[in-house]
């Protein structure tokens, strides 16, 4: 039970990386560096743009779903 969180703990940390590195960026941050400066600044946000948010937010908590699961386990277990 252990290993199967583990495994999805860290599935989950990866895709959290590749979701928040997709963000277009709001300027003046790490993200120009990606070259997210370089788009240009169409206003509003799109249908896309709030989908990826949406995908985030639900993997983060996934993410820490993961984590307070394993922590449990883990105390029950020593």
């Amino acid at each position: 039970m252990v290993l199967g969180f583990s495994i999805a703990l860290i599935v989950f940390s990866l895709l959290l990386m590749m979701l928040v590195l997709m963000h277009k960026g709001k300027g003046g941050g790490l993200s120009d560096m990606f070259g997210g400066g370089m788009q240009s600044s169409v206003g509003g946000s799109s249908v896309a743009e709030r989908n990826l948010d949406r995908i985030t937010i639900v993997v983060g908590v996934l993410w820490f779903v993961c984590i307070i699961v394993l922590g449990l386990l883990m105390k029950l277990d020593s």
